[in-house]
């Protein structure tokens, strides 16, 4: 995989630069665009990167080759050198040409926010399916823009098995070497999301799920560490878990409730991530209920429940039971504040995943909705028949169970599709039935 030819220095100071334009979504507005440049710069953050310097400039027509004209860059150049800043980093997508323009006016480092997400998304990839889709994000991300800024790739190709012709040109060659690796990479995934969706199978059948979904930095880690009262990865950073996690709600109800931590939001997402990206959201499709979570001290939560409830219609579960948390009113300094944002908002909880109080309300909620979704089923069990009463014992919740001369009478709750999968059948008494008498005396 790549190793050093895209990574961000930490040793860099950066600036942002963005636009005002009603040509781009979320920066028709002055309010808009600084809000998407404090997202950047906590981005950035992430990466260890500190924001020294942010420029703004109103344009009603985009510069086709550097977005904001060569005047406004020379004029950022210079106070970027007088200020000891080495990378200008710009709020949207660059083309290849625009990057290459740019650093030739300015001869400054230039990236875009796509490339600082790749970055992000690099580093905080734990499994072998994210590490992969990540990679075939940058690689794809980098492959048009190789004129542009990498004219040290060549270095790799030793390793790949690439040779040209005493006439063919270096590009050509990085260019095949990428391809290469793309085509590589996607055959691995291939035989991993077919292992993945054999292995959710299997999971789902037997198991209900809820899902944490809901923009990057909300508090879902938080919320599935003290739901759960477990140990997972929980950082003031964006993007701080990347790869979906699985833990147990309880250990006391059957079949098993998982919660599910699902990697977070962000509005312009890099168009070579959004595939990458869907498919860890992917665990969320199987889902029997969604939790979404959104910061209520944001100024943007409502920009965030929108971009959150627009990535669950693509992926077709908008229909699905849903509730909304909106966490960390810890944070909140006006009381009033979120009574007047939940009174718009049905089935939706305020809660700070440092209250206990609060944790235990919403973990009872959970237990007791997918409680209520549970069929009552009636079922007599010869004593003879050892494994179908230990199958009821292990993946039903028994409610009554009354002992009789030729067997055990249980009454018991579970969800319709696990007693379909470990074949519940009803049982149906006849009136004349002796077992009648004794249930009813019992």
């Amino acid at each position: 995989m790549l190793e050093n030819e895209f990574n961000i220095s930490k040793d860099h100071k950066a600036a942002i630069v963005s636009i005002i334009t009603p040509l781009l979504e979320h920066h028709t507005t002055l309010k808009e665009t600084n809000s998407s440049l404090n997202e950047l710069e906590k981005l950035l953050d992430t990466l260890g990167v500190p924001v020294k310097s942010r420029y703004t400039q109103n344009r009603k027509k985009l510069d086709p080759g550097t977005l904001i004209g060569s005047g406004k860059l020379k004029e950022i150049a210079k106070d970027m050198k007088d200020q000891g800043i080495s990378l200008l980093v710009f709020d949207c997508e660059l083309g290849p040409g625009q990057i290459k323009n740019i650093k030739k006016i300015t001869s400054i480092d230039v990236i875009d926010r796509c490339h600082v997400i790749l970055e992000i998304f690099a580093e905080h990839a734990r499994t072998r399916e994210a590490k992969i889709q990540i990679e075939l994000a940058r690689l794809e991300y980098l492959l048009p823009r190789l004129s542009g800024f990498w004219t040290h790739f060549s270095r790799q190709k030793g390793g790949v098995g690439v040779r040209g012709g005493e006439g063919e040109q270096q590009i050509e060659l990085d260019r095949r070497i990428v391809r290469q690796r793309i085509d590589k990479y996607k055959k691995e995934l291939k035989s991993i999301v077919k292992s993945r969706h054999q292995q959710r199978k299997k999971r789902t059948n037997m198991a209900i799920t809820a899902a944490l979904v809901g923009y990057t930095n909300a508090g879902k880690s938080s919320l599935m560490n003290r739901l759960c009262k477990v140990n997972i990865l929980e950082e003031n950073k964006l993007f701080a878990t990347l790869d979906s996690t699985f833990r147990t709600l309880t250990p006391d109800t059957k079949p098993p409730m998982i919660l599910i931590d699902t990697v977070g939001f962000i509005s312009n997402l890099p168009n070579t991530l959004i595939d990458g990206f869907k498919t860890t959201l992917e665990s969320a499709l199987e889902a029997d209920l969604i939790i979404i979570v959104c910061d209520i001290s944001d100024p943007d939560y409502k920009k965030h429940l929108g971009v959150t409830t627009q990535v669950l219609q693509e992926l077709n579960i908008n229909n699905k039971d849903s509730i909304i948390v909106f966490n960390k009113k810890d944070q909140l300094n006006d009381p009033f504040t979120a009574p007047i944002i939940t009174r718009g908002h049905k089935d939706s909880f305020v809660v700070s995943s440092f209250d206990e109080k609060d944790m235990i309300n919403l973990r009872e909620y959970i237990i007791n909705y997918f409680l209520e979704k549970q069929t009552y089923f009636e079922l007599f069990i010869p004593y003879n028949k050892g494994e179908v009463h230990a199958t009821i014992a292990k993946y039903t919740n028994i409610i009554k169970r009354h002992n009789h001369q030729e067997g055990i009478f249980y009454r018991v709750r579970s969800p319709g599709f696990v007693a379909n999968n470990i074949g519940i059948t009803p049982f149906i008494l006849s009136p004349e039935d002796p077992l009648i008498k004794e249930l009813l005396i019992d």
